[in-house]
């Protein structure tokens, strides 16, 4: 077999060839050690055939994909990955998929359960957990050092403005495809908590002519724990200032603190005041996790480990961000419980 850093070349198949899927393309294509792009597809197939072109791999249909790799990485829009999900376990294939897995308990259910029962591995594309300093500040939790959770923080605000934003965005994608980072990363900061009670305020602030198409564009979730511990998730889409994205846990004995806006140490001096450079991207801020995650991946897919971020991990992610559209809905708190 060949290798590659030393490590066995597993072929991987992407199926989804949008923005994010473009990005991933790239990163097993040139810097996932022991991966190689077998395969694209898309259900736009001129679009999956740029993107064979682009890194030398071939362009498949879907079925054909599945019987010629070794993993699939699911990056289509949110609304395909269950049938994607389980036609890769089907096939016998190991699925990694970007979040959200599923828009619906009963989706991802399902696709857990098809995953399960064909004992293929199945891993959901949680980046924030394979930042460095997203990490460390979780290893911190669990080792004690900050004591007792009591307050957490979750802060997610995409670069652009209103002009960045349009109608047909889909309905409650400030929960189900921002705020979910978010959630999963305060469960994460939680260890062996549960969620009890969800609370939401939400509006479109930034482009109030889309409220009417269901857009919301500004949101903040007030999540309490069976540990007592009070959690704030927020989102808005227009942060002109660049691409902020943050984690807090404050404890019993003291405080950690991830993510932050600089993308360099520089600091520049001059007439108008201080100026520093931030990051404008997720591509650019989560470059290194998002590589690492697919790493972790593919030695998920050589037999070497288990997913480090499961479909269980997705369906409570999930659970709470339904808990909050609920919230907004009927302007009420939510108990988790009551999301089945």
């Amino acid at each position: 077999m060949r290798t590659d850093h030393g490590l066995p070349v597993v072929r991987l198949g992407l199926i989804g060839t949008g923005r994010i899927g473009t990005m991933h393309a790239g990163n097993i294509a040139r810097d996932v050690p022991g991966a190689e792009l077998a395969a694209v597809a898309d259900a736009r197939p001129e679009a999956a055939q740029q993107l064979a072109e682009r890194y030398g791999t071939e362009a498949q249909d879907v079925d054909s994909l599945l019987k010629d790799v070794d993993g699939v990485v699911i990056t289509s829009i949110a609304a395909a990955h269950p049938d994607l999900i389980q036609r890769a376990a089907a096939a016998g294939k190991p699925v990694w998929c970007e979040k959200p897995a599923a828009l619906t308990l009963e989706e991802i259910d399902q696709a857990i359960a098809a995953t399960e029962a064909a004992g293929v591995p199945f891993q959901v594309g949680f980046n924030r957990r394979f930042a460095k300093d997203f990490a460390a500040a979780h290893q911190a939790v669990v080792d004690g050092e900050i004591g007792t959770p009591q307050l957490m923080r979750s802060i997610t605000r995409d670069p652009g403005g209103p002009a960045g934003l349009r109608a047909g965005i889909p309905p409650w994608t400030i929960f189900r495809e921002t705020l979910i980072h978010d959630f999963d990363t305060l469960l994460w900061f939680n260890p062996g908590a549960r969620p009890v009670e969800v609370f939401t305020k939400a509006d479109a602030l930034v482009a109030p002519q889309y409220k009417e198409d269901g857009l919301l564009d500004t949101a903040v979730v007030l999540i309490t724990f069976d540990n007592g511990a009070i959690a704030t998730a927020e989102a808005n889409f227009s942060a002109l200032y660049g691409y902020d994205v943050r984690g807090e846990v404050f404890g019993s004995k003291g405080m950690v603190i991830a993510g932050g806006l600089p993308s360099s140490p520089l600091v520049r001096y001059g007439v108008s005041g201080l100026q520093q450079q931030t990051f404008r991207s997720d591509e650019e801020m989560f470059h290194d996790a998002y590589v690492r995650e697919l790493a972790e991946f593919a030695g998920v897919v050589r037999g070497d480990a288990v997913p480090p971020v499961t479909g269980h991990d997705a369906r409570n992610a999930l659970r709470v961000a339904l808990a909050a559209m609920t919230s907004y809905q009927e302007s009420r708190a939510v108990r988790i419980e009551e999301v089945r």
